[in-house]
């Protein structure tokens, strides 16, 4: 079993800052590749961004230039770094952890972010 637990959102303003963290309950990174979810109101969950074991990413272009996911293997944490915030990136953000073999998921808790004035 993993925990993930998701911090460090809230409300920002529009072209504000956050960074958020997703602390994993032990060493997963060689075996597993981590993310961030996004769901907003009335739709479906989706990728935002993606590390995987060895360090390359992959973003949604919705996020691309804006977000940086990045991982910190000596405190199982994984952060996502989020500039210029739009008012459409409001959601509740989700840490995901993938078996890279065997494909099962695990999900934190989620953490609110509201971009608005």
């Amino acid at each position: 079993q993993v925990q993930l637990v998701e911090s460090g959102g809230g409300l920002v303003q529009p072209g504000g800052s956050l960074r958020l963290s997703c602390a994993a309950s032990r060493s997963i990174f060689n075996s597993y590749t981590m993310g961030w979810y996004r769901q907003a109101p009335g739709k479906e969950r989706r990728l935002v961004a993606q590390i995987i074991s060895g360090g390359s990413t992959n973003y949604a272009d919705s996020v691309k230039g804006r977000f940086t996911i990045s991982g910190d293997n000596a405190k199982n944490t994984v952060y996502l770094q989020m500039n210029s915030l739009k008012p459409e990136d409001t959601a509740v953000y989700f840490c995901n952890a993938r078996h890279q073999i065997l494909g099962y998921d695990y999900w934190g808790q989620g953490t609110q972010v509201t971009v608005s004035s």
